[in-house]
């Protein structure tokens, strides 16, 4: 059994509030009996993607386990790779910007035996999601050659299905049957993992478990509870338990203080 955590949109802004909700949340992790494999922070790092937002995070966000960043729309590729992996141990061909283009930031990460592909599915400047040409051959191609024996984990900021919560489906992933073909691809995929939409939600994609974390920022009200966003309902999480057989249980919680949460299962 492995224990993975998976947090998202913390959009650190330089304030006081965002970086008490992050915090509630890491210490709530911190606190666990038994600690888990990695932490999967899915995009939305920041607010407007600045370098001091980034240390903020940094300095936030620490553990004593694997913390495994991957971009959202909020982000910037430049200010992210020069403070969040500065010092990552990560392969050094994973995180190089070799072109100065600005290129996307793409990753792969062994932890407790899962294999973690997280892709960038930012678009400069549109809060849209897309993984281009480039990303899409680049997971193919890890999903083939690191550890196949490993389940692999996909990580992605923007949900590459409808949601039914109509602002963030109009600003979800574009071209998501690609991302299928090459999860169709690999048995070795055990679920899909994803932020972006600020509130907790399980469905599946190509056949797989899609799994989107709720938001520690703030909480997207769904339409029948009349629509918004809530600054006002606790920070959540979800912890994804693998089994031996690959399955994927999801259990979310939401941190009323630190080191106190309540939540449920699905």
């Amino acid at each position: 059994m492995i224990v993975i955590a998976h947090i998202s949109d913390t959009h650190f802004d330089g304030g006081e509030r965002s970086t008490e909700r992050a915090a509630r949340v890491m210490s709530y992790l911190a606190g666990l009996s038994t600690p888990v494999a990695a932490i999967v922070v899915s995009g939305d790092i920041t607010d407007h993607g600045t370098e001091a937002e980034y240390e903020q995070a940094r300095a936030t966000l620490a553990a004593d386990v694997p913390v495994l960043f991957l971009p959202g729309n909020h982000d910037a590729r430049s200010a992210f790779r020069k403070v969040l992996l500065r010092k990552d141990s990560y392969d050094p061909s994973d995180v190089e910007d070799p072109t100065g283009t600005d290129s996307p930031v793409n990753r792969v990460h062994e932890a407790g035996g899962v294999v973690f592909l997280l892709c960038d599915s930012l678009i400069p400047g549109r809060d849209e999601g897309l993984l281009d040409d480039e990303t899409i051959a680049w997971l193919d191609e890890r999903l083939g050659s690191v550890s196949p024996d490993a389940p692999a984990l996909v990580c992605v900021h923007h949900p590459p299905v409808e949601l039914h919560i109509p602002f963030i489906d109009a600003i979800g992933q574009r071209g998501a049957d690609r991302l299928a073909a090459v999860v169709e691809r690999h048995p070795r995929v055990a679920g899909v993992l994803c932020g972006h939409a600020h509130t907790a939600a399980a469905t599946t994609f190509a056949g797989r478990p899609l799994l989107v974390a709720p938001g520690v920022a703030s909480t997207t009200l769904l339409p029948w509870e009349g629509g918004g966003v809530s600054t006002e309902l606790p920070p959540g999480l979800a912890f994804h338990v693998l089994g031996e057989d690959n399955r994927i249980t999801t259990h979310y919680r939401v941190v009323l203080h630190s080191g106190e949460s309540t939540g449920r299962t699905s």
